[in-house]
């Protein structure tokens, strides 16, 4: 080890160094453990921290999972102080895409070869009446939720949004298509 290597500070594993350069990978699916990690590091990085990023930078390859924690993290992305860039990579579906869909605009970026998954939020329900009466009430708010998202993200219409981007089928997009519907604002490799 050199004497300029010394100085350099050491890391227990990659995430740790790539936290500590405002970058966070998020490659799991969407719940309580995958989320709370990147929930702790936007706030530390907002909080916490004395030398602020310009910017925090968060990959993402999910293919969804639990629309609660997602919007969770979405709510703490929307009121960082410093904006967070999404780089969408290889697939983002569901949860995942409402994630990317929610970092700052103009800073959302897919890789050329990512797919991505749009679709209604889906559930499951069992119980007495009253029980599925409150269930249907909940997945009426998500749904609204949703479309709100996808209306702030892309700028179309909800009628559109729910014709094109949330029909009753599941919607595949590539990169590509995805910036024509403003679901990105630029497809780039990592590199860029």
């Amino acid at each position: 080890m050199t004497t300029a290597d010394k100085d350099l500070p050491q890391y227990d594993n990659a995430s740790q160094a790539l936290n500590d350069h405002g970058i966070m990978v998020l490659m799991d699916e969407i719940n309580h453990e995958t989320v709370k990690p990147v929930i702790e590091w936007i706030l530390h990085e907002n909080h916490v921290r004395k030398k602020k990023h310009k910017e925090l930078l968060l990959m993402i390859c999910s293919d969804g999972g639990s629309i609660a924690e997602a919007f969770a993290l979405i709510d703490v992305m929307r009121s960082s102080r410093i904006p967070v860039k999404t780089v969408g990579l290889g697939s983002i579906a569901s949860c995942g895409l409402l994630i990317f869909m929610a970092g700052a605009t103009g800073r959302r970026v897919l890789t050329p070869n990512t797919s991505i998954l749009s679709h209604q939020f889906s559930w499951e329900s069992e119980g007495k009446s009253h029980e599925l009466f409150a269930t249907i009430k909940e997945f009426e708010l998500t749904q609204k939720r949703m479309v709100t998202l996808y209306r702030e993200a892309t700028g179309l219409e909800d009628d559109v949004i729910r014709k094109v981007l949330l029909p009753p089928q599941d919607v595949w997009l590539s990169a590509e298509e995805a910036l024509q519907y403003h679901i990105c604002d630029a497809i780039a490799d990592l590199s860029a």
